[in-house]
């Protein structure tokens, strides 16, 4: 039998060594850095709106009416002698919204007896204000309910009197 002898004169083929800087592992180096940059630079500051400043103020019942969110007025409305601005709530108190009816009144009978109905508002906007004297301890729990709900979501932007109270503003 013939043997193969094995030419060992000749080395093996050299391994290439490969560069670590390839051009696919720049780019790739270079991608997961801008993605890093992303996610740790810093943003910028919030803008911040700019609106007019809100002052407290006394309202009768109309001077108030004006406040119901039409012609591109705020939407206030009074709950037990509290105005509260209910803009930020519009499409609830604003004009189409379920609420509606309150925008520009007191909203404080139908907040306790639940109906959103034109006959629990003041009809006299001239007259005293609405004692609520009539209603029943689960009214006015209900009532107390939905002040605590606005003290805690709107701003409380003046009171509510009648026409020709002492503290009444001057027309």
């Amino acid at each position: 039998m013939a043997e193969t002898k094995l030419n060992t004169s000749v080395p093996p083929p050299a391994a290439e060594a490969q560069s670590i800087f390839s051009p696919l592992n720049l780019i790739l180096l270079s991608v997961l850095v801008y993605l890093i940059y992303l996610r740790l630079r810093p943003s910028p500051p919030p803008v911040l709106a700019k609106s007019p400043p809100i002052v407290f103020r006394t309202f009768t019942p109309p001077l108030l009416k004006p406040y119901n969110g039409e012609k591109d007025q705020p939407v206030y409305l009074a709950v037990r002698g509290r105005v509260f601005d209910v803009t930020s709530g519009r499409n609830f108190y604003g004009p189409g919204g379920p609420y509606e009816n309150f925008a520009g009144r007191d909203a404080s009978r139908g907040l306790a007896c639940g109906s959103f109905d034109e006959d629990m508002l003041t009809k006299d906007l001239e007259g005293p204000l609405d004692t609520l004297k009539d209603l029943g301890e689960d009214e006015f729990s209900a009532l107390r309910d939905w002040e605590e709900r606005f003290l805690e979501k709107y701003l409380v932007v003046g009171k509510l009197v009648a026409v020709g109270d002492p503290e009444a503003p001057k027309e």
